[in-house]
């Protein structure tokens, strides 16, 4: 199987996957998948806005009531809405649907989740509203050098979550100094 891409205009026999357009301004509601990882010890979720199927912002945080969110096992999908508060502030909720068909809303994304996991999120979000090809996000986040063993377990758990929107036989290649060099090569 010949590998695709998100690049344009190649001249071989496959046919490139479609760049997704740039949206800058973000739609009030995104379908949204759910991806659950370990970070140590810790259970982590990440919620991935998609637009038009490719990924457009990710959410992540704890599996907690305390700390995070708490999402029963079955939830796998959902949206991610944009609120904007009366004091002109804006916030994103997740709303679900559950086993018996009512929707449930968690309110307040960034005050259920940690300031430091939120603003690296917020960057790679940017990254991805942008439509840089998922592989070189990956390459992007893979490369960041960060001080704690457990943002930088977080970090493996973000690169599982986005590897799963590769095309099909697409893969991450090519050595981290390269990304760090040219992150939107």
């Amino acid at each position: 199987m010949e590998k695709q891409t998100y690049n344009p205009g190649t001249d071989d026999q496959t046919q490139p996957m479609p760049r997704p357009q740039v949206v800058e301004v973000r739609p009030q509601t995104l379908e949204c998948d759910v991806v659950r990882f370990q970070n140590n010890k810790e259970k982590w979720v990440a919620l991935v806005g998609l637009l038009n199927g490719y990924p457009y912002e990710i959410f992540t945080g704890l599996q907690d009531e305390e700390e995070g969110i708490m999402l029963p096992k079955s939830v796998n999908k959902g949206k991610i809405v944009k609120q904007v508060n009366a004091d002109g502030t804006k916030r994103y909720d997740f709303q679900f649907e559950n086993t018996r068909g009512y929707k449930i809303t968690v309110e307040g994304l960034s005050e259920k989740f940690n300031p430091e996991y939120w603003n690296y999120a917020k960057l790679i979000s940017g990254v991805l509203r942008y439509r840089m090809p998922i592989e070189h996000v990956i390459k992007l986040v893979s490369s960041l050098q960060l001080q704690s063993e457990s943002i930088n377990t977080w970090k493996n758990g973000v690169e599982r979550a986005l590897k799963k929107y590769l095309g099909e036989g697409a893969e991450v290649t090519g050595n981290e100094d390269n990304a760090e060099q040219h992150p939107t090569a």
